[in-house]
């Protein structure tokens, strides 16, 4: 495949140590380059490559500083204050020195720079190209970092990727730009740049991270035998430095961890956001965009859908002339905004309107926005950098400048949240500058485009969350963007942009989520349904909204000119299994949130790759498309037609129940799973406890007042446990405290289940009064519960009993 940018080849010469003692080992070269190993903590470790010396983007806005604050103009990239920087030991002999931790070992040869890891107690991790570890242009700004591969090492993650998970073997491309009707098999680059994965060995049963802080285009290429060298890994970025975390595990649950807390941790977003999300831009293209879209509150009521929130695209600001400008309202098409917003809330559904960072040179308020220097700037004037964009020539907002930063925010609030409006859409926000050496203000301090085009994404992002922030100080804010980059999970729920219609996208959709996931940002989805192209069959849109029920977002959108929107009513024949797929989902809501909230505290993805969870399993090291909601649920999709039995590898280690039926499997063996068209293939790890409720919306049942613990012992000795998280949902309150974990603990024998219950913390009053535990069909076993209150058997012959809330003392 043809390079994007031309690679560096010039390597350092005549390396001397200039810095032997910690917390950093430095070295500089006879063209004056410098050289870096930090161990910032005991199991991360930092290296920097400079070949001017000095850093030539000189702070950082993806690694958090201390307390994990972020200013707004940055922060020193070499600022270590954040870090616990641990002691560390420094052997010298004649070939290298080495600097030692209680978890690492690092050895550097002096002479070429390269690198070997290792852990505390011997066992090789990773190691430089011996030759040329790191290059650099002599002519240009590209960098390079050469790694020697393993054959049988697996490489996931990379953002947001097209293709099979592993990405062993690949030549990966990372630029941020628009790419509608994508292949998700094979149509890299997309929307998102982030230079992270994790190696994991099943021979050493090691994980660990390399994390590569650098915004400019990015490209790698894996198990490559390039200019001679042995088979290495080859990164190479278009302008910037070699800044890069060397993150050991052992696990790649901790890899994330490490990983997040350096990046930032997810957004804890509100409650409702795990509901459906209704969308497409048929209703805001037509006329009668009003019309149309307030047909779409009727028919869910008509047809018992519950939805949370509305995506206004773009169409309501279109001008005369067709073109869009954002913050305009199209009078004709729209013309009462504020009564638009009122008759969606009355049905219950909040409203996500549409943004797009760049104005068209024809926008009626360019020439304000040129006035205030906002715009990012050409080269050698302080004129707008104009680029293509939606069918004309525009120039993108500077979000390293404070008058473009308020200019935002004024017009988000008065255009949009004024209005009631409960979300921004930032879409379109790649920023596809063409001319790299356009300039950033840089909040004072310039820089060339080229080294961060999405640093203004991820302002942008920044941006319009503090607007809504500032709207409403103690609600939390809910943001959507499809552009990104590491750090954006602070700010944003996000989805794979326009896919096209196929079941070959339904497939490979799911591991460009997966390795998303794997990349620190877990609240994630697709466009069900496919955004471009045909309708969907019906019985590819049953397949694809059960698939998307089990991601942290899950929203039907589309542009069908040809075809009509995609709606949840739109095939009479398989409409009702589509109302009982998105109902199911609301009932799992108590799961999913349960999930959210361990992946704002820990960084842990919500949708997990099966080798994440049965790294020892090597059935799972390459499988792509079947994975783990959370620690409990396996979702075996149906991405093929006419598919009504299915094999499903079911892991080892573990045993596992049929979430419909109750019978049991014994881990490591692939069965015959029936996949009728009314549900997917669904496995629950026995011992497990899964919370659900009712379908709470306030055209349908209106308190979440209902807790159903659902619970799938083992067949014989064993024990589960579950914690439950609740809060408000809505508000700050729990960043104060007011949080309630009810702790449910089984334990099971061949005789009996016993169970308890504790409330710790308990300083959220619980808006159900009891727990109603359910046993799968066929167990008969004796139910024992201090406090349990009634006890009985359905129709079905399950059994059900409660047990009540004690009152919270206050």
């Amino acid at each position: 495949m043809k390079n994007e940018f031309p690679l560096p080849t010039s390597a350092p010469q005549g390396v001397h140590c200039t810095q032997p003692t910690p917390p950093t080992l430095e070295f500089t070269a006879s063209q004056g380059e410098r050289f870096t190993v930090t161990a910032l903590e005991e199991d991360i470790v930092r290296v920097t490559f400079t070949p001017e010396g000095a850093p030539r983007l000189g702070r950082t806005w993806l690694v958090l500083g201390k307390n994990g604050q972020m200013p707004e103009a940055g922060r020193d990239r070499n600022d270590l204050t954040g870090f616990s920087l641990p002691p560390v030991q420094v052997e010298q002999n004649d070939s290298c020195l080495a600097l030692k931790t209680q978890r690492l070992r690092v050895e550097i040869q002096p002479q070429t720079l390269a690198l070997r890891w290792s852990t505390a107690e011997g066992t090789l991790l990773a190691a430089d190209v011996e030759k040329v570890p790191y290059v650099y242009a002599a002519a240009g700004d590209a960098v390079g970092h050469n790694l020697l591969s393993h054959p049988d090492e697996y490489y996931y993650g990379f953002g947001e990727i097209s293709g099979r998970l592993n990405k062993a073997h690949s030549h990966i491309l990372l630029k941020n730009i628009d790419n509608p009707g994508y292949s998700a098999k094979n149509g890299s680059p997309l929307y998102k740049l982030i230079p992270f994965y994790i190696t994991y060995s099943p021979r050493t049963h090691q994980a660990f991270g390399f994390f590569y802080d650098n915004l400019a285009t990015t490209t790698f290429d894996l198990n490559t035998h390039a200019d001679g060298l042995p088979e290495h890994h080859r990164y190479a970025a278009q302008a910037g430095d070699i800044d890069y975390y060397f993150i050991y595990g052992p696990t790649m649950a901790e890899v994330i961890e490490k990983f997040t807390r350096l990046t930032g941790r997810m957004l804890l977003p509100p409650r409702w956001s795990l509901g459906y999300m209704g969308s497409t831009m048929n209703y805001t293209e037509a006329k009668d965009a009003q019309t149309q879209l307030a047909k779409f509150g009727r028919n869910c009521e008509h047809y018992q859908i519950p939805c949370n929130l509305f995506h206004l695209s773009s169409g309501y600001t279109l001008g005369e002339d067709g073109k869009r400008y954002v913050f305009h309202w199209n009078r004709s098409r729209v013309p009462d905004p504020q009564a638009m917003v009122d008759d969606f809330h009355a049905h219950g559904i909040r409203l996500a309107a549409n943004i797009k960072p760049a104005l068209l040179t024809t926008h009626p308020r360019f020439e304000e926005v040129r006035q205030l220097g906002a715009f990012i700037r050409e080269p050698g004037t302080d004129q707008p950098q104009l680029f293509p964009f939606w069918g004309g020539i525009a120039a993108a907002l500077d979000f390293t400048n404070p008058a473009a930063v308020a200019w935002w925010k004024k017009n988000a609030k008065e255009q949009l949240l004024d209005y009631g409006i409960d979300s921004t859409w930032n879409d379109n926000n790649e920023f596809e500058v063409q001319e790299g050496e356009a300039r950033c203000l840089g909040f004072g301090e310039e820089f060339p485009v080229k080294y961060a085009r999405p640093l203004q994404t991820l302002l942008m992002m920044r941006t319009s969350y503090a607007a809504q922030l500032e709207q409403h100080p103690n609600e939390r804010p809910f943001l959507i963007s499809r552009s990104g980059c590491a750090g954006m999970q602070r700010y944003v729920q996000t989805w794979s942009g326009d896919n096209f219609t196929s079941w070959q996208t339904l497939k490979y959709n799911i591991p460009m989520g997966l390795g998303l996931s794997l990349s620190g940002v877990p609240n994630t989805g697709h466009d069900v349904g496919g955004f471009a192209g045909p309708r969907p069959s019906p019985e590819l849109f049953v397949r694809w909204v059960q698939n998307g029920i089990f991601h942290p977002r899950f929203t039907i959108h589309s542009w069908k000119i040809l075809f009509g929107a995609n709606e949840p009513w739109m095939f009479p024949s398989v409409f009702p299994i589509i109302r009982e797929t998105i109902q199911f989902r609301y009932r799992l809501m108590p799961y999913l949130y349960n999930l959210l909230v361990e992946a704002a505290a820990t960084g842990h993805p919500i949708i997990r790759p099966l080798v994440y969870s049965f790294p020892d399993d090597p059935h799972c090291l390459e499988e792509s498309f079947d994975f783990m909601l959370g620690p409990s649920l396996l979702v075996a999709s149906v991405v093929a037609p006419w598919v009504r039995h299915r094999q499903v590898y079911l892991p080892a280690g573990q045993d596992w129940v049929d979430f419909y039926t109750g019978a049991r499997y014994s881990g490591g063996q692939t069965i015959t799973a029936a996949a009728p068209l009314s549900h997917l293939p669904l496995f629950v790890t026995a011992g497990t406890m899964i919370p659900m409720g009712e379908v709470v919306h306030p055209r349908f049942h209106a308190s979440d007042d209902v807790r159903k613990i659902l619970v799938f012992p083992t067949a014989g000795t064993g024990a589960g446990s579950l914690d439950l998280h609740e809060d408000d949902g809505e508000t700050l309150a729990y960043q104060r405290g007011e949080t309630t974990c009810v702790q449910i603990h089984g334990e099971y024998s061949a005789a009996s289940l016993k169970f308890s219950v504790e409330l710790a913390p308990y300083e959220y009053s619980l808006p159900y009064s009891e727990l109603e535990f359910i046993l799968p069909p066929g167990e008969t076993r004796r139910v024992e519960m201090t406090g349990l209150k009634k006890q009985w058997q359905d129709e079905a012959g399950q059994t059900h009993f409660t047990w009540a809330i004690p009152q919270r003392r206050h």
